[in-house]
């Protein structure tokens, strides 16, 4: 199948990522009739939240649930709306000057844009457990992509371990399907229950409650839960074979033939951080996120950032951020094209609204020490293959930082560029050295920040801005 290619060179706006904020922003710009371009590196839209969205062969809408399914109408807008969309394109670069490297179709092109929203997205928090690198291994999400697009499910002995929304909607799922969960190891740490009261007003209040607790009580009816878990490891030759749990001071063990881990989402900095955007330690979240003004404009001149890019906040919260973007942008360069389209204050009302509760989840849900900073031979970076004894004797011979660390274990250099390893390498270096993740500080990503071909970089151009593409940071 041949892929299209961006059909021309410059656009009025350009949005990254299609999922519930790239297609509520790209729909929006559309309908103003700015030239808007959607880039998705997926073959269809709808990112992680609604992914396969189109194509999935889990018809029956009761088992992925009717949240999954109001995506079909923002797809429709989407499409119906004049922005051009390019599926199967990855985009490895940008720059302040809105100059982004994208490849589509094994060649690669740069695009300029007046404005750029970017909506990349969340990626999985590492949950890195002695074992977490063995064959049989995987996180929730990423089975939870196999199930949405191919309608599979876990095979054998499933054991599931971890905390949050995502942990509970994937074990429902299964459940629906006919599917079966051997264990599910909830490592939600009990004292966040009384962390998190101060919150739970506006958790009451939100559409979060009913659907959370009605869903935990689906799993419980009909698969084993342990909660309190305070210790987990993977064992096996060659692939895991055994879960082994502590929870209330007894240590168990059982087969397993697959293990599936979750603690949480954390936003996808690689594109911003890479393009300048300033970001700042969240402690509430435990990651980073981008530094923006009211309307989701970033640190760099006309670079927008929405959706869980811009903070966790669920697909409810990244509709609105795409459209509160995307108006600020339709203000910006055709403001006469507002008229009959969500203004700028009916869009903040309904991000409030959306963002109620968040605040008791982050609490509730927030990861223990013992599963974001790991000890001794547990692996850390799995591109390079560097433990956390590793990291700490860097750290004692005069490893100050991420980028330090580079020089000494070459951490976040493989092919992940870090989003595997980057919280931990953080984490675990400011604990090492008594200071605070702000202090210690992050791995300085240039582009490309997607793997790319030399034969892609060869189909460029033969001029300065495409040297500058490829040599920039």
């Amino acid at each position: 199948m041949t892929i299209p290619s961006p059909k021309r060179e410059e656009y009025d706006v350009a949005v990254i990522g299609a999922g519930p904020a790239g297609l509520a922003g790209a729909a929006l710009t559309g309908k103003a009739g700015l030239a808007t371009l959607l880039l998705d590196e997926n073959i269809g839209p709808g990112g992680q939240v609604w992914r396969a969205i189109t194509t999935t062969p889990v018809r029956d809408k009761g088992i992925l649930g009717e949240d999954y399914w109001s995506g079909m109408h923002l797809v429709d807008e989407a499409r119906g709306c004049g922005a051009e969309i390019v599926q199967g394109a990855t985009v490895w670069s940008l720059d302040r000057n809105l100059e982004i490297g994208i490849s589509v179709g094994g060649a690669a092109h740069l695009i300029k844009a007046k404005r750029v929203i970017l909506a990349t997205g969340a990626l999985e928090r590492p949950f890195p457990i002695p074992g977490w690198t063995l064959p049989g291994v995987m996180t929730v999400g990423a089975a939870q992509t196999i199930l949405k697009s191919s309608g599979l499910l876990p095979q054998g002995r499933t054991v599931i371990a971890g905390q949050g929304p995502l942990l509970w909607l994937l074990a429902a799922q299964i459940l629906r399907m006919g599917g079966t969960i051997d264990l599910v190891l909830d490592t939600t740490d009990r004292r966040n229950y009384l962390r998190a009261l101060p919150h739970a007003a506006a958790f009451l209040a939100s559409p979060y409650f009913f659907k959370g607790l009605a869903m935990m009580r689906e799993v419980r009816a009909r698969a084993r839960v342990v909660s309190g878990v305070t210790k987990i490891e993977a064992a096996g030759s060659g692939r895991v074979e055994t879960v082994s749990y502590e929870a209330g001071g007894r240590n168990e063990s059982l087969p397993a033939d697959l293990f599936l881990l979750h603690q949480g989402v954390v936003p996808n900095v690689n594109l911003a951080m890479a393009a300048g955007v300033q970001h700042t330690w969240n402690d509430r979240q435990l990651c980073w996120s981008p530094a923006l003004d009211a309307h989701g404009e970033s640190s760099v001149k006309g670079v927008y950032v929405a959706g869980d890019g811009a903070g966790i906040g669920g697909a409810l919260v990244a509709v609105p951020r795409g459209q509160v973007a995307a108006r600020a942008v339709i203000d910006t360069l055709k403001p006469d094209a507002g008229a009959g389209l969500p203004d700028h204050d009916s869009l903040k009302a309904a991000l409030a609204r959306a963002e109620r509760g968040r605040a008791f989840l982050d609490t509730l849900f927030r990861p223990p020490r013992q599963f974001r900073i790991p000890e001794g031979e547990t692996i850390v970076c799995r591109c390079e293959e560097v433990t956390a004894s590793d990291i700490r004797q860097s750290v004692a011979i005069g490893a100050t930082g991420p980028n330090q660390l580079k020089a000494y274990r070459r951490t976040g250099m493989g092919p992940c560029q870090g989003r595997l390893c980057g919280l931990t390498v953080t984490e675990l270096m400011a604990e090492a050295r008594g200071k605070s993740p702000s202090e210690i500080g992050y791995y300085r990503l240039r582009a490309p920040v997607k793997p790319i071909t030399v034969s892609e970089l060869a189909s460029l151009p033969k001029n300065e801005s495409a040297t500058k593409a490829v040599e920039r940071g």
